[in-house]
């Protein structure tokens, strides 16, 4: 029986499942589409595209699939501050070299503003934008919200999570320290931001008024049934998506999260610059306490050598980011997967009532 909640009906879903934005080709339009099309909401993750590919991701989403989808991108953050970036290019030079790339020249900022992505995201036909790494700007939000689309934000703190309800969120991404990728913290610094999922979850829920969505180490049907129950309207997953058939990431980084452990993930900064969950990995174990930019610098300067790497399957180079569920991670079809989660949530909330 599908689980119905103030999100499901809201945003006309069958279950209560939604796919974590993937940003960095992980979230195929296939994997997207047959998200939605199995009755979740699929998302693009569109931090890192230019407003064309954008445009041409969502089409290709819209042509496989009639039932709503989300987009995401990151709320807008000031430049860095200038800095001498010549330690960090030494620090990578020599991983450069083992993948016979030249040297690394200093990185620039990505060209597309976030106005340019926005305005390609409002012609997209998502029926849903979230965004993380803060609250956006009240113009942005008031575009959004003319568009007739569902707006979602990211919090790692209940302070988060009031600040986005004011500033006229729809619902709430509860972003616990398990999840995999960068951390959403936009308050205070990132070690205040790193709440659990379990104690985050009734804890925002009874201090905001607006729907939420939990994230963080959930993989299977329990943890979806587990999140209802604490309070959420739906339960987002990044990891259990990433080794789908459909998804986008070289086949080094699937066998990396199916044969991971949980106490195999932790924060670093060394592939972007911001604190972000992943398998420890050999670039990660060398370059973190090093010579490391500021976001998004950081980040532009591993682009070419994660490119490389995937080129190569070398996932001893690749951001492999993933939460802390890793052990229960399936290859599987993402249609597969949203019917096994949406089947299992339903038997553990069915356990629960016999137990009455």
């Amino acid at each position: 029986m599908p689980l119905a909640t103030v999100l499901t009906e809201r945003l006309a879903l069958t279950h209560p499942i939604v796919q974590a934005p993937l940003a960095g080709g992980g979230d195929t339009p296939a994997l997207v589409a047959a998200v939605s099309e199995a009755g979740g909401l699929g998302f693009i993750g569109a931090a890192y595209l230019t407003a064309a590919q954008i445009a041409e991701s969502a089409k290709e989403v819209r042509a496989r699939t009639g039932r709503p989808f989300g987009i995401n991108l990151f709320a807008p953050l000031p430049a860095p501050a200038p800095v001498d970036t010549a330690p960090a290019l030494a620090r990578v030079a020599p991983y450069y070299a083992e993948l016979g790339l030249e040297r690394p020249a200093p990185p620039a900022l990505p060209s597309d503003t976030f106005d340019v992505q926005l305005a390609a995201a409002l012609d997209s036909g998502a029926a849903v934008f979230s965004f993380t790494f803060g609250v956006l700007p009240a113009a942005a939000l008031a575009a959004i919200k003319a568009r007739g689309m569902f707006v979602m934000g990211t919090a790692t703190t209940v302070e988060e999570a009031i600040t986005l309800a004011r500033a006229g969120v729809d619902a709430v991404v509860t972003q616990g320290s398990e999840a995999g990728g960068h951390r959403g913290t936009f308050l205070g610094d990132f070690d205040s931001g790193m709440v659990g999922t379990l104690a985050l979850i009734p804890q925002v829920a009874d201090a905001v008024r607006v729907p939420v969505v939990a994230s963080g180490g959930i993989m299977d049907g329990r943890g979806v049934a587990a999140a209802l129950v604490l309070g959420a309207a739906a339960a987002q997953m990044g990891t259990a998506f990433l080794t789908c058939e459909e998804a986008g990431v070289p086949p080094a980084y699937k066998d990396a999260i199916l044969a991971a452990r949980e106490d195999g993930t932790r924060t670093t900064r060394a592939f972007s610059g911001r604190p972000a969950r992943g398998i420890v990995n050999r670039f990660m174990r060398e370059v973190d306490a090093g010579d490391v930019l500021p976001f998004p610098l950081q980040n532009a300067l591993t682009r070419p050598l994660r490119t490389a790497a995937a080129r190569a399957n070398r996932a001893e180079f690749l951001s492999l980011w993933a939460g802390q569920g890793v052990r229960m991670a399936r290859r599987q079809k993402a249609a597969d997967l949203v019917a096994r989660l949406a089947a299992e949530a339903d038997a553990a909330l069915d356990t629960l009532c016999l137990k009455r």
